[in-house]
Formats: C-alpha cells, structure tokens, sequence
C-alpha cells in the first residue's frame, strides 16, 4: 500500500463522522485512531510473550516494568489481553474495552493519548453509535512497520495535519515542514563532520525546539542510519500542541528513542532542556508571529540574566518573535572546547534586515557575525511551505567552523532551484528535487563562488542550466541565442554586513543668516544644531567615517558635522541586492520594430473585416 492509498484509506473514515462530527472535529478521532493502530501493530509480535512475562512477575510480586520493556524489546508494552481486532469480537462492551486497553499502555503511551483528548471522543463516538463502527475500520489496516515504513507513516501523519488545518482554518505550517527541505537541512549540518560521523559507535544529540510531528528529528536520524548504521542518534525535542506533540512522542516510541527528551510546552516562555547543549540542531520556528503572550517572561530573562540568559544580545520587536529562537539555539551550543556545534534553522526575510543600528534585531545580527558564527544562508524558493508563498532562507551557525570558513559568510542564492509539484498542497506549489538538494549541498560542501548560466535558444526559449565553480568555463554562446549569467554563490567578510550611522548636524541660523552659537552646558562656544536639518548617513564598517564624511557630505553641505555620541554600530544582509543583476532595457529601435509588426498584423485583421 503506497503513502497515497494508505492516507486516503484512513480519510475515509470521515465518511463514517459526517453529520454527527463538523468537518473540522475529523482530527480528533482519525490521528488518535492512526496512533493506536500503528502502536497496536508494532506491539503484535510480542504480545502473547508480555503477557506471559506480566503474569509470571505479579505472581512473584515483583515490578513487572523493566521485565515487560525487555521483552516487548520497545520502550512502551501493554498487558492487556486485548488488541485491536480482538475488541471486534464484543460489540455491546466495546467502549469498557476500549477503555481498559488504552489503561493497560504503559504510562509514556497514556500520556499520549491524554494529550489527544481521546476518552473524550470514545465517550462521544460511543453515543453516536460510531465507536464500534470506526474501531472495525482500523483494526482492518496493517500499519506494522514492515508494511508501513517510518517514513511513509510521517508524510500520513503530516498530510492528514495539513487537511485537518486547512478544514479547520488552521496554520498547517506550525505543525512540519516540507521533507526535501528537512533533507536538505539535515545535509548542510552534517556535510562538514561526514569522517567523524563515519566512525563506529559514534553518538550525537540533536534537537528541535520547534519539533511539531517529528519530521525534522526523524529524517536525521534516517540520514545518519543510511550513512552508518553504527551510529547513535539521540533526539530530544519540545513542542506547543499537543496533537503534534503526541503524534513526535508516537513516533519516538516507536523508533526507540528516550522519550523523556521530547517535552510538551512553550520554549520560550519554559524551556523543557534547561541547560542542556547539543551537537545538533534543526528548527523551523513559525513565521512573523508576535511573542505577546510571553513577553513578560522573555524580557524578564534578557534584563535580569543577560548573556547568561538566551536572549543576552537583544530583543526582536514583538510582532516577529523568529530571533527569538535563533538565539535559543545558541544557549543550546556545546562550548568550542567540547567540540562545538552547529544548527539550522528556517527563517523569513525579515530577520535579514529588519531594524536599524542599535534595534534588537540589528544587535543580534551583530552578536552572530561578530563572534563569527554564521556559516552560510541560503535562499529558499517562493511557495515551498504549506501556508505561506514568502521567501524563505536557511541559517547555517557553528561555533566550530572549519579554518577555511573562519571570518567569512557564504550566501546561497537557490530560489531558481525548483520543480513545479504535479498537485498543489495548500501554498505548497514548488519542490526540491534531489539534484537540486544535492547541488545545494556541494556548493555549501565546497566553500567557493559560483555562477549560475540560463542558456536560451534564438526562440528565448531556455534549453540548459548550468553551475559555474570559481575557475571553470562560461559556457558558448548558442547560434542566435544568449547566456544569461547569474551569481549563485558569494563568500564575504564577516565586516562586510556591518555599517556606522552617523549624525549629521547643522547649524541653526539667525535673521542675518549666521549660526546660532551656545550658550551654556556642553554646546556652549559651539554651533548650535536645527533639528529640523538634521539627518543620518549609513557608512560601510570597512570604511573610514571622516574620510567619506568629507567625500560624500561636506561637499554639498560646508557647514556641516558629525554628532559622533550619536553614531550607532550596525548589520543587516541585503541578500537580494549581492545576487541582483542589471538588465538593460531594450533599445527603442527594438521596441519600434516589434510595434510596427504588431500594428501590421492589427491593419491586416482590420482589413480583412471590412472585406
């Protein structure tokens, strides 16, 4: 049963809740079901040997848990006699049953199913006369791990989110992301430590604050398994809802990991891993949204605690809360000493530019690329998440950067990098292929400038695409055609994002035209300055402030200075404007031709009318 028909199955239990559940309650019944199902399969195995096991220790009075563990060989059992298809065999007690099997989970399972509400919607399935009905439906699906990979369970749980949020007029994209961009994040972190990565034995951590289903922790694990099944992943995660909470603890349990590390909750407000630090992180933290509801907790943080707090270099403004999380990530960085680590995380365009010298957002900007921790952004393409057509990059940081990466940022532009998808899901209309993920990968692998060629026939038509590394090659000119070249990557100094604001004062002036001069306090003696001429001017950090004062200012006006008190230290990453590149306009001659072609044609079909 392929990812399609395995969803649409489960979709078609809607059929049995329309009229008694509105279109958007169809969630709380089908994810709840899909989770004891899949649990329900993969605990069939050793059923009958738990079982046993359970009887055996509470007539020896003992503990039965960590015996149970070790023969379900799972992190998670159930004792009681009952499964899924064996509740078939007892429809008038279907709900007792029901009940008394979902009791019989051991605790981290419960808990699941308490964060979905679930004996709510028994009790109210029960009173439609649905529950039996709806039970029979999934007790008839095979959702064993052999038949149903982790992978392909994770796009179900993921497209049945995206359906039940779009029913709901809810933001699906809070919930995961797409898996090609989780691919590609996964390579970009982990590209640089592929010989570590490969020894025997090796164990790392990853984290995700922001952990919705479990997507972004799940593809980790499976690229670290592909390149060396040796290898230990631990995941830890928090996560806000609770269904997608459930769904990642799930999905944990199943694959064996400690599921402790994944905490329901608020990060920013209360954060889960208190001090903890990882090797690894991943996040795609919700776009533009405020931090109203938390800001008494953040800002109590930043002033009291300082840099020995997360949020130590400053605060976003309160509408955007996606720095916020970017500098949670760097509290969760192992110290250099300890090897260091290295994340990514999804951002919007805002945090590239967003508020001047001295703003929260500017002060944060100049924390990562002062203490050289920006490896790379890549830019995104437009329409590649579920709710939202915007722009979109990848922020690599490390605090153990490679000697040839020390000092500098590489910038990525990959928006042209995209297939159109068969089937548009939501905003969702673009993809990324796995040449595409692969091409990213070496121009990040590869640290180096590199140009992108559009080739086009003498029709315009575009018959070829090709990557320029620095020192190759501009391919040829076709016959009456063009090469269109493009800038696809670019390495700059960490200083080059970095600008000076000055104060430019002038003098006020008297009837007679002459400068009014103070008489008391720290401008007395000295020019006074009109507020209403005062003005600002943005200067490159590499740059000299007296040196371009007296090029670009003091020629247009003599009487000006410089309020030096005044000046303020800033960055932003004008990402768009490093990868602009000038189209001259076509020449009228041009122009003149293609309109009389067009007005020949017009004259023509006139002609032909009156005729």
């Amino acid at each position: 049963m392929n990812q399609q028909e395995l969803s649409s199955f489960i979709w078609s239990v809607a059929d049995l809740l329309r009229g008694d559940y509105k279109q958007s309650e169809y969630g709380k019944v089908i994810l709840p079901f899909t989770v004891l199902r899949r649990i329900d399969c993969v605990l069939e195995e050793t059923k009958e040997a738990v079982l046993a096991e359970f009887e055996a220790k509470q007539k020896m009075g003992l503990n039965p848990e960590p015996f149970l563990l070790r023969v379900s060989g799972l992190k998670f059992y159930n004792t009681s006699p009952m499964d899924m298809k064996k509740l078939m065999g007892d429809q008038d007690h279907i709900r007792q049953n029901l009940e008394q099997y979902i009791q019989a989970f051991s605790p981290s399972v419960r808990d699941i199913f308490e964060r979905f509400d679930f004996y709510t919607q028994i009790d109210r399935l029960n009173k439609c006369g649905l529950l039996y009905l709806v039970t029979e439906k999934f007790s008839g699906i095979d959702l064993h791990p052999e038949t149903v990979s982790n992978f392909q369970m994770g796009l179900v749980f993921e497209e049945l989110i995206r359906k039940f949020a779009e029913i709901s007029n809810e933001t699906a994209g809070e919930h995961f992301t797409p898996r090609e961009v989780i691919r590609l994040m996964v390579n970009l972190i982990f590209v640089e430590d592929d010989e570590i990565l490969s020894k025997p034995g090796v164990v790392r951590t990853i984290y995700d604050p922001t952990a919705g289903t479990g997507g972004m922790l799940s593809v980790a694990g499976e690229y670290l398994e592909e390149h060396n099944p040796t290898a230990r992943l631990t995941m830890h995660g928090q996560e806000l809802n609770d269904e997608s909470y459930a769904i990642c603890k799930a999905d944990m349990l199943i694959k064996g990991q400690e599921v402790a590390n994944i905490i329901p909750g608020n990060t920013l407000s209360d954060d889960g891993h208190g001090h903890s630090k990882f090797d690894y992180m991943l996040s795609n933290p919700p776009f533009g949204v405020e931090w109203k509801k938390v800001e008494k907790e953040i800002r109590k943080e930043h002033e009291q605690q300082g840099f020995n707090g997360r949020f130590g270099p400053g605060l976003p403004r309160v509408s955007d809360g996606s720095l916020l999380f970017l500098m949670h990530l760097l509290s969760k960085m192992q110290p250099a000493a300890a090897g260091g680590s290295r994340f990514g995380i999804v951002l919007n365009g805002s945090p590239l530019f967003t508020g001047g010298a001295g703003s929260g957002e500017s002060e944060i900007r100049r924390y990562v690329l002062e203490n050289d921790l920006v490896e790379a952004i890549i830019g995104l393409p437009t329409d590649m998440f579920y709710n939202t057509g915007i722009s979109t990059y990848i922020w690599i940081l490390s605090n153990r950067k490679p000697d040839n990466r020390k000092g500098f940022v590489q910038l990525i532009d990959a928006s042209s990098f995209w297939q159109k998808m068969r089937k548009s899901l939501g905003s969702k209309r673009k993809e990324l292929s796995d040449q595409h993920i692969s091409d990213i990968t070496r121009l990040f692998g590869s640290f180096t400038e590199a140009k992108i060629a559009y080739v086009f026939d003498s029709n315009g038509k575009e018959t070829d695409r090709l990557i320029i590394l620095q020192g190759e090659k501009e391919p040829a000119v076709p016959e009456g055609g063009k090469v269109k070249i493009a800038p696809l990557s670019r390495i700059f100094k960490n200083s080059a994002f970095g600008y000076r604001t000055i104060t430019v004062e002038r003098p006020q002036k008297d009837e007679n035209g002459k400068p009014v001069i103070g008489t008391k306090g720290k401008l007395k003696g000295k020019p006074m300055p009109d507020t209403n001429l005062r003005d600002t001017e943005n200067i490159p950090l590499d740059e000299d402030i007296e040196e371009y004062f007296r090029r670009e200012v003091l020629p247009h006006v003599p009487d000006a200075w410089i309020d030096h008190e005044k000046t303020k230290t800033g960055y932003e990453i004008p990402f768009n404007r490093h990868f602009y590149v000038f189209e001259p306009p076509r020449s009228l001659t041009e122009i003149d031709t293609d309109l009389k072609i067009v007005t020949d044609r017009i004259m023509t079909m006139i002609k032909g009318l009156g005729a």
